[in-house]
């Protein structure tokens, strides 16, 4: 499967290796370092504009190094972005530790995981009888008991 990508760094997001699941998404910050505060939140671009085709997605998750390292995170866990998107990809992170970082031009602060997906048809029933039963039934959070 193809993505088409305009960049405006020229820089051309890669897999680390082989076997990554996820290619690194760089900032793009031509004018210099970016300083992300302790405890604050900013929308850091990445420079790039991406055409996925559709029924594919893109996930746009933490990096585990800037995580555990530096407590830099994204805000909303993993964020996605939807094939009809066309505008610049931004990344919401947010710093979790109490020192500020500061971000580079070109380092990676991100990763993606193009992923397909599947749209549901959804169906409005009147009540509970009209949905399937199952063993677990409305049993929920540490409903078995089981660590």
């Amino acid at each position: 499967m193809k993505i088409k990508i305009v960049s405006k760094s020229g820089r051309v997001p890669e897999y680390a290796t082989e076997g990554s699941a996820g290619f690194d998404l760089p900032a793009y910050l031509p004018d210099g370092d970016f300083v992300l505060k302790a405890g604050e939140r900013a929308l850091v671009p990445t420079g790039f504009y991406v055409e996925l085709p559709p029924g594919y997605e893109a996930q746009i998750r933490a990096r585990s190094g800037l995580a555990i390292k530096h407590g830099i995170g994204l805000v909303n866990g993993i964020g996605t972005v939807d094939s009809d998107y066309r505008g610049e990809w931004n990344v919401p992170l947010i710093n979790w530790s109490k020192d500020d970082y500061a971000i580079k031009d070109g380092e990676r602060i991100a990763q993606v995981v193009i992923a397909k997906y599947e749209r549901a048809e959804i169906e409005l029933v009147d009540d509970m009888s009209d949905i399937s039963e199952t063993e677990r039934g409305a049993g929920g959070f540490g409903h078995t008991g089981k660590m």
